[in-house]
Formats: structure tokens, sequence, C-alpha cells
């Protein structure tokens, strides 16, 4: 304890030394730089195939051998964690044990009982902190209804628990969720406001957001955002066993509790399936098994921290993905394959090139044939919506030499977002993009406008087509205007719309 409030007075002097993670070259720290452009080049063969990457970063020996960033991401840029949040809120709840807050074992109705139901079930009273740390709180559904009401704990208290708990694993966000209030119960801060000092500041983090629900309370399951070098240092500090700068900053017992298997996700998988899936590797406390020995912060679309204490390394990703074992396999067979046994390899002109490429990372903007006598027709004129229950009221494009735009009007209020022909415009707008969250209360509330990278191009002389990219999010939206005389179809599609149909509204040109 006398150690953990020496760390809290040190906040201040380690938050002085915020430097950036050292850096190195591949080969110097017995990585093959050939292995890493192998990577890159099946990620862009993969890149029309649902996989995206906007950032990755590979660490060997707490240095960094390469980094980079898919233009129009950048490396200055938040970018929308998840899931990952998950293994940030865990942390917070291990802070909270070592300063004598709160147990693993301590019940989780004995946090809140102003908000229990008024028949409290034995499964209900059984479960403990350290069953939603481990996802086995004994639900067989999640009961993520409960993002669009106003008390979020009081209505997970009030869900179904049919199981014993710690006996049936259930990815729960919801639990998460109720995990991050323990957190704000014991402590008095959000989540973000108790780690600050604790975690962030001695890592050189700051400027971090953390969506909140409707009660003030950080979302825990999802909701934060960060820059791929912080999401570095976190696994790093993890891999480090909780050591940072010569001070440990998390407890070394909790790094070793968080990250080991707890429970299996199918204790009745197959060998082969195991063997093929890296989520089938068993879960900790709000991280993941995974092949090769490995522990990880997992994220929808493909969001990781892959931390290899065998290989000394870690990996990073930021990505729009929609299968993401496939990204896993790729990660594997190029990156994982390229950390050899040895500490320094021989000098290798590929290093080079690597570097060259690296820098040269991007995604290309739209671009098609030229259509000026319907830009002409359309350009500052009204797009009428067609009744409809999303909100939709009418569109507005402007066709200049230097500043094209599309402006929505959704429920009374008005977006403007520059889009460029064969180039990437760059804006920021409070329009909220796709989202997986995006029906939870107080969804996105009082986070900073988000940063855009859009461009446009004509199909044919009678199809407009947008590309939105949300680019600190993992999102990209693709908008469809079919023109038929002063009517047009408007398709909105985005990437994890899985087996619903994109929504289609019809406008009217005024």
């Amino acid at each position: 304890m006398r150690k953990l409030i020496l760390l809290l007075f040190l906040g201040p002097c380690l938050l002085a030394q915020d430097v950036r993670l050292p850096r190195s070259t591949p080969e110097k720290e017995g990585v093959h730089s050939e292995g890493i452009l192998q990577f890159l080049d099946a990620a862009e063969s993969v890149s029309s195939k649902g996989i995206q990457f906007h950032s990755m970063m590979l660490l060997r020996h707490g240095k960094v051998v390469a980094e980079g960033w898919w233009s129009p991401y950048r490396s200055d840029l938040k970018h929308t964690m998840y899931s990952v949040s998950k293994s940030y809120t865990a942390t917070a709840i291990g802070f909270a044990v070592a300063e004598g807050r709160m147990t693993v074992n301590d019940p989780v109705i004995s946090f809140f009982p102003d908000l229990l139901p008024d028949t409290i079930s034995p499964h209900l009273a059984a479960m403990k902190v350290k069953d939603l740390l481990s996802m086995s709180g004994g639900y067989e559904k999640e009961p993520n209804q409960i993002v669009t009401g106003d008390d979020w704990v009081k209505n997970f208290l009030a869900a179904p628990v049919p199981l014993e708990p710690g006996t049936h694993f259930l990815y729960n966000s919801m639990g998460t969720y109720v995990l991050s209030a323990i957190v704000t119960k014991v402590t008095g801060q959000t989540a973000l406001e108790y780690l600050q000092p604790r975690l962030f500041d001695p890592l050189g983090i700051h400027g971090l957001d953390w969506e909140t629900s409707p009660a003030g309370i950080n979302t825990g399951g999802w909701g934060l955002r960060q820059r791929t070098e912080d999401m570095a240092k976190f696994g790093q500090l993890f891999l480090q066993r909780g050591k940072w700068g010569g001070q440990q900053i998390l407890p070394m017992g909790w790094v070793e509790e968080a990250s080991s298997r707890k429970i299996w996700q199918n204790p009745d998988a197959t060998q082969a399936q195991k063997d093929s899936s890296d989520w089938l590797q068993g879960y900790c406390y709000q991280m993941w098994r995974g092949r090769h020995d490995s522990y990880r912060g997992d994220g929808a679309m493909g969001q990781f921290i892959i931390i290899l204490p065998e290989k000394d390394a870690v990996i990073i990703t930021t990505a729009e993905v929609n299968d993401m074992q496939k990204e896993f396999n790729l990660i594997w067979k190029y990156l994982y394959n390229a950390i050899s046994d040895q500490n320094v390899l021989p000098e290798s002109k590929a290093c080079v090139a690597l570097a060259d490429r690296l820098a040269q990372l991007g995604y290309e903007p739209l671009s098609g044939i030229v259509n000026p006598a319907m830009e002409q027709k359309l350009s500052g004129r009204t797009l009428k919506f067609a009744e409809n229950g999303i909100g939709y009221e009418s569109m507005r494009l402007v066709f200049a030499k230097d500043h094209s735009f599309v402006q929505f009007q959704q429920e009374e209020q008005n977006y403007r977002i520059r889009i460029g022909n064969g180039t990437w415009a760059l804006d920021n707008t409070i329009r909220k993009g796709p989202y997986l969250v995006a029906r939870a209360a107080n969804n996105m509330e009082g986070l900073p406008p988000f940063q855009t990278a859009s461009s446009y191009y004509w199909e044919d002389e009678h199809t407009l087509k947008l590309l939105l990219r949300y680019i600190d999010s993992p999102h990209t939206e693709f908008i469809t205007l079919s023109f038929a005389g002063d009517d047009a179809e408007v398709t909105f599609s985005h990437s994890f719309l899985g087996n619903n149909p994109p929504e289609k509204l019809m406008v009217h040109l005024e």
C-alpha cells in the first residue's frame, strides 16, 4: 500500500517524462523486415475483400520496430476501441483491489443495495466480481436491451440469471458496464478519471475520451478511444508484468491473474476447432487467450492489442474487418513468423524497403467519370426525402473545384461534410456515423467532433457514389444516389450490415 501511495504522488513527476516509445529497426531486434513486407503485401491483396487495416505497430524487446498508418488514417488520431475498452475496465478493478477498496470475491449485489430487484435469486446473490470479469455471470442471453433505458445497473440486476455463476461463458458487455459502475461506486470517479493518474499519466497517455451512460458512468465494455501508440504502451506494460520506467505501475500479481485462463468459451470444442480459432483458447479477466500462447485486448472490427510473452513482442492493429479470424490468420502467418528466436539479425536491404513502404501506406479516394452536366443540375439544390422512420429530411450537394460538400438534414439538425473528387477531403462533423452501439441511450454524447475523410465519384452519368470515412473510428459509410429525372434512390450502407439489407430511401429534387 505504501508503494502505491508513493506512486500516486509520483504521478506528476512521471507525467513530465512523457516521451514516445523507443524506436529501433527490425533486424536490430531480431525481426525479419521481409516478413513484415509480406504482411503488407497480403493486407493490400485482401483490402477489397472485407479487411482494411488502419494502423499496425510491432514492438520487440520494448521498442517499436515497425509502424504504419494507411492514409487517410493518422498516428495522431484516436480510434474507437470497442471491446478493447474492457481490458482497461478490468485494469481499473485491479487498481481498486490493490488499494483495498474491494476484492474480486465480493458479491456484485453488495455494491448496489438500493438498486436490487424485489426478489433476489440465488444465482444473482452468488454472482461475484470475478464472474463478471471472466464473462461467466450466469446469463444465457446478454441483457443488452438495457442500454436503451436510463438506469443500466438496475435493469442488469433485474435480468434473469438462470445459470450458476462461474460455470458458463457468455460474452456480456453489460457485465463490463457493471464493473465500471463498481469502480465508480468504490472510488467516486469514472473509470477514466480513476485510471488517469494510476495508468495513463505514468505511460504518457493523455487526451482520451470514453463514452458514458445516462448515469455518467463510463460504458466499460466499449466507448474508449485512443491512439495506436497508446494501445502499444498498454500492451507493453502487461508484457513487462506491470512495470514501467523502473516503477511497478500495476501489481505484478494482478497482471498474472488478469491474463491467465479462467474459463473455456466452448469446453466441447474439438482440437481441430481450437487449432483454427483464436476465440476458443480460453477467456481471462476481460482479455482473450489466443494461439501461440498469446493473450489480448480485443475489439470489434479488428482492434487488437496482442501480447506475446514467449516472443517478447506486442502487435497492435486498428482496422475495419468483417472476419476478424482472417485478420488473425494474416498476423500469425506473416508478423508472428517474422519474429525470430534471435535477439539480433544481420542487416537486411529489406529494412530500407520496409521503411519506404510503411511511409506510403494508404487507400485511394474514389474517382470515376466526369459529369459536369449533372453536377451543375444538382449543385445547391435540395433533395427532399420521402417520409421515413430514421429521421432523414433532406440532402444538398454542392460541387465546386476546391470545396465540394454534402449536407444532411436529420432530425432537425444540419450536418455539412466536405467531399473530394479524386482526393480525400478532410473535415470534422458532429454527425454520428455507423456505430455498433448506436441504440444506446447517451450514445456518443459529449465526444468531440468526428474526423472525416471523404470523396465522391460518378459511376455513370446517373449514379453518384459518396465514401465517408470516419477516420477516428473503424467505420466507413457508402452512400449511392441513383437518379431518374428529378427523383433518386439513396442507398446507405456500411461494413457491419451482416445479413441486413442496406437502407434505401427515395428523394425528390426541388
